[in-house]
């Protein structure tokens, strides 16, 4: 590697700047390393600054353990997830001292896991709730709509600029620098020129995963196509550099989202969300919202009516359209390819309606991180009909022949619904009878679904201190991965899991990266 005064020179190089990227950042930074902070889309953010929120937290550490030990399904290593159980434990007073930076406040709210295993019981959240600064504002760099995504990041993104950290923006990172098996830099590209950029302790990467790169969900995914959700940052880009460094890979099947509509403008480049609706955990009954986070306390005990139900390509249904994280284990149904018409019948699945359910509310939205391109859901969903999202029909004959399944299936799936709902009895799937409503009154409606991925959780394989391992379980030296670039996550998600990852994966690296000694 030239060691020319051109090339610049930083302790510790941190790739992707959304939490995860920032919170390495500033624990580099605080543990005495000179540290450079890049990002290849020309706003700061990621996922993370259109995110829900709200940080997982454990009020028992081993009660957390044990939840993240059952959710994980014997495909992460304990002594990893006792790491993570360790930040989530001390997640509040992490997040506190960094709010002074903002001026903001946070609170701390109980809210069980999403599944009813082992310490479910001991979790929460930790939520920025006020940021002055934001105030009276409608947008934080390409995000519109302000959500605690937003304040999180705020006050994630003023701790860095307290601190004067150099932050690269409109820089993508192209290659890792290897000298003897040693990470020692990164190539990047910044003003459309190479530049080579020394780390004289190591590489940070938390440039996310791969849910914008077609190739990839292709090769790692069985569904086909999975729509990307709110960002185009994440392109495999990090875990390609791992890979070329040697990484071995894990939980790349592992991607978190629900269904989605698609809209019909082929460039728009992100799916349409569905409304969002409350999860539920079975045998709790508190219900917190997948936009941000409810206090038990005051949560519904029963959850809201949901106007539609889901059927595959021949009219059938095939899923409870409301399990217990819609935002997440709502894609899994979706992912059955059947071996006699070769063929994925569900996707696309219809999600179909009627009137009275076009009415109900606002039936679909749009959540993205970027510059151009922006999408306004109708309060009558009229306007998604005007553009095609949804098909109208006066009659279920009618539908039947727009959707080209067969009528008399059509019937009898409706039918079925319908008697299922006179008796608040979904026997078949096991949907919870508060949630269910009629499909009776015309003019009826279909939308198309398909699997949608909001991020990706596989990526290189790291250890406890978040160093980036080999296919032999040998560390690569000077590499560290955290945040969604190779979650801990192997199995079942936990809401606002991600971004406890980031808070305490991205501060394990920093601190273990500054400490070691000068590679150059």
């Amino acid at each position: 590697m030239s060691t020319e005064d051109s090339c610049p020179a930083y302790d510790i190089v941190v790739v992707g700047y959304g939490a995860a990227g920032a919170m390495a950042a500033i624990e580099a930074h605080d543990a005495g390393a000179k540290v450079l902070l890049i990002e290849k889309m020309p706003d700061p953010g990621g996922l993370s600054i259109v995110s829900a929120g709200g940080v997982r937290m454990a009020f028992d550490r081993e009660e957390a353990l044990a939840y993240l030990l059952a959710s994980c399904g014997g495909r992460t290593p304990a002594d990893v997830l006792e790491a993570l159980a360790d930040g989530m434990a001390a997640m509040p007073s992490t997040l506190e001292r960094l709010l002074p930076a903002s001026g903001a406040t946070m609170k701390i709210v109980p809210a069980v896991g999403n599944y009813p295993l082992p310490g479910y019981q001991a979790l929460g959240y930790v939520e920025i709730d006020a940021v002055p600064a934001l105030n009276g504002l409608d947008r934080l760099h390409a995000v519109e709509k302000l959500t605690a995504g937003c304040r999180l990041f705020k006050v994630l993104e003023d701790n860095v600029a307290a601190r004067a950290i150099d932050v690269w923006l409109e820089c993508p990172a192209e290659r890792l620098i290897l000298e003897a098996g040693v990470v020692s830099g990164v190539r990047v590209r910044r003003a459309g020129r190479a530049i080579e950029v020394a780390a004289r302790r190591a590489v940070i990467l938390t440039c996310g995963g791969f849910e914008a790169d077609e190739d990839m969900k292709k090769q790692y995914f069985q569904a086909t196509p999975v729509l990307p959700g709110s960002y185009l940052g994440n392109a495999g880009d990090g875990i390609r550099m791992a890979q070329a460094a040697g990484a071995d890979l894990w939980h790349m099947w592992h991607y978190h989202g629900p269904y989605g509509l698609r809209h019909p403008d082929p460039t728009y480049p992100f799916a349409l969300y569905l409304k969002a609706i409350p999860m539920w955990t079975p045998g709790a009954s508190e219900a917190v919202s997948d936009l941000g986070v409810t206090n038990p306390a005051s949560a519904p005990k029963s959850l809201p009516r949901l106007a539609w139900i889901l059927c595959d390509q021949t009219g059938a249904r095939f899923m409870d359209e409301y399990p217990p994280y819609p935002g997440d284990f709502g894609v899994r149904p979706l992912d059955h390819y059947d071996s006699k018409s070769q063929r994925f019948p569900r996707i696309p699945a219809f999600m179909i309606f009627d009137d009275a359910g076009r009415a109900m509310y606002p039936l679909g939205r749009a959540v993205q991180n970027a510059r151009t391109e922006r999408y306004v859901w109708s309060a009558d969903n009229l306007r998604e009909v005007e553009l095609g999202i949804f098909v109208r029909a006066e009659s279920l004959d009618e539908l039947a022949a727009k959707m080209e399944v067969p009528a008399e299936r059509l019937h009898e799936t409706i039918a079925s619904w319908n008697a299922a709902c006179a008796k608040a009895e979904d026997s078949a799937f096991g949907r919870r009878p508060e949630t269910m409503a009629p499909i009776e009154t015309p003019p009826f409606y279909f939308g198309r679904v398909w699997p949608v991925a909001i991020n990706t959780q596989g990526g290189p394989v790291h250890d406890r201190c978040q160093r980036v391992l080999n296919a032999f379980g040998e560390i690569i030296p000077g590499l560290y991965a955290a945040g969604e670039l190779g979650s801990a996550f192997g199995h079942l998600y936990l809401s606002g899991g991600n971004l406890a990852e980031c808070i305490v994966g991205g501060g394990i690296a920093a601190r273990h990266a500054a400490a070691l000694p000068v590679n150059r």
